[in-house]
């Protein structure tokens, strides 16, 4: 469904990404592991033309997309829930939802977005500064699922949140892979990863490292944390 070929990515002078490889199969999970800075969020900015790479390619079922503007790639169906979820304050949960709306979409539908997350549903007239932060990120996410999108984007979405809404949006994450949303997970939850991913790659210095499934990945969790997650 999604596959990255040789990007490279650059701030400036800063070579941020530096030749990424990366596959992840329709109606799957693949999650991104890594400490902070080491390029994952380039990447899903990449990804969706946020930071344009220089080389390599990124094809959506076929498609070279790398160079497309962002819109262009939201309208191929990639959504986006970026870190820090980036709703708008002063717009209501309808509001917030409706602002990603497309004319053709009609699979996420406000009525399921409500029956996947009711707390939003009863508070649907709320403006988006008024709900807690676990509320904020499933609006994220429910605004990025109204596009009816192929592929979902998901950058560090448990952060900030306590360990019982983390276990919420897993079941949610779970829930849309059984629903055929092909989802790209980049984290330092390592619970949250284990949790939902059908395949771990992990980033050190803008560089895959270390690529395996679920459970090769388990088998060898300790070693894996140890060589490159542990400061």
């Amino acid at each position: 469904m999604l596959r990255i070929k040789g990007l490279h990515t650059y701030y400036g002078a800063g070579h941020i990404l530096q030749g990424v490889d990366l596959e992840i199969a329709a109606g799957t999970i693949a999650t991104v592991l890594g400490r902070n800075g080491v390029g994952k969020t380039t990447l899903v900015r990449s990804i969706m033309g946020l930071a344009p790479p220089r080389e390599g390619g990124v094809y959506l079922a076929g498609n070279d997309m790398a160079g497309w503007p962002p819109h262009r790639i939201a309208q191929a169906g990639v959504a986006y829930v970026p870190e820090g979820r980036m709703i708008f304050p002063d717009l209501t949960v309808v509001e917030n939802i409706r602002v990603a709306e497309r004319e053709k979409a009609s699979n996420w539908t406000l009525e399921r977005l409500f029956e996947l997350f009711p707390a939003l549903g009863s508070r649907h007239e709320n403006k988006g500064s008024q709900l807690s932060g676990g509320e904020q990120q499933m609006l994220a996410v429910a605004r990025a699922l109204v596009g009816d999108p192929k592929v979902i984007l998901m950058d560090e979405p448990s952060q900030g949140l306590a360990p019982l809404i983390v276990r919420e949006l897993a079941a949610v994450i779970t829930r849309l892979r059984r629903e055929g949303v092909t989802i790209l997970l980049v984290e330092q939850n390592l619970k949250l990863a284990e949790a939902v991913a059908d395949h771990v790659h992990v980033m050190v210095k803008g560089r895959i490292v270390y690529d395996a499934g679920i459970d090769d990945f388990k088998a060898h969790r300790d070693d894996v944390k140890a060589k490159y997650l542990t400061l």
